[in-house]
C-alpha cells in the first residue's frame, strides 16, 4: 500500500513538472521584406507570404517603408501572426513583433511612424 502512494505521489509531481515546466511553442520567423506591406514569414518547416491587414502604404512611401520595417523586424525576428483572411494565395494579417517587451502591433506602429494609411476595412 505504501508503496502504491508513493508511486502516484511521483507520478503527480512528474505531471506538474512537465506542465510547469514545458518549452514555449516557436514563433514565426521574419525571413524576408519584400514590399510596404509585403513579407515571408517562416513557421518551422513551412513559409507563407503575409500581407500587413488594414494597412495601405503608398507606392512613393514604399522603400522608406521597407527600411523602417527591417529596422524594427531584422531577419529571423519573432512573430505571432492574426490572420483575417487571404487572397490569392496570399494571408491577410496582423503581425505582432515579440521583442520581450510585449507584443507590437507592425501595421498599427507603420500607420503612427507616418508611412502608411489605415485600409479602412478593418
Amino acid at each position: 500500500m505504501t508503496f502504491g502512494l508513493i508511486r502516484r505521489f511521483l507520478c503527480a509531481a512528474a505531471a506538474t513538472c512537465l506542465l510547469l515546466w514545458s518549452s514555449p511553442v516557436d514563433a514565426a520567423e521574419v525571413l524576408q521584406v519584400r514590399s510596404g506591406t509585403l513579407l515571408q514569414i517562416g513557421d518551422r518547416n513551412r513559409t507563407y507570404s503575409v500581407q500587413l491587414a488594414c494597412v495601405v502604404v503608398d507606392p512613393a512611401d514604399d522603400a522608406e517603408a521597407v527600411d523602417w520595417i527591417r529596422k524594427q523586424l531584422p531577419r529571423r525576428s519573432k512573430v505571432n501572426l492574426r490572420p483575417t483572411g487571404s487572397s490569392d494565395g496570399v494571408l491577410i494579417a496582423h503581425i505582432n513583433h515579440l521583442d520581450g517587451q510585449g507584443n507590437h502591433d507592425l501595421g498599427a506602429e507603420l500607420i503612427e511612424s507616418g508611412l502608411a494609411s489605415s485600409s479602412g476595412s478593418c
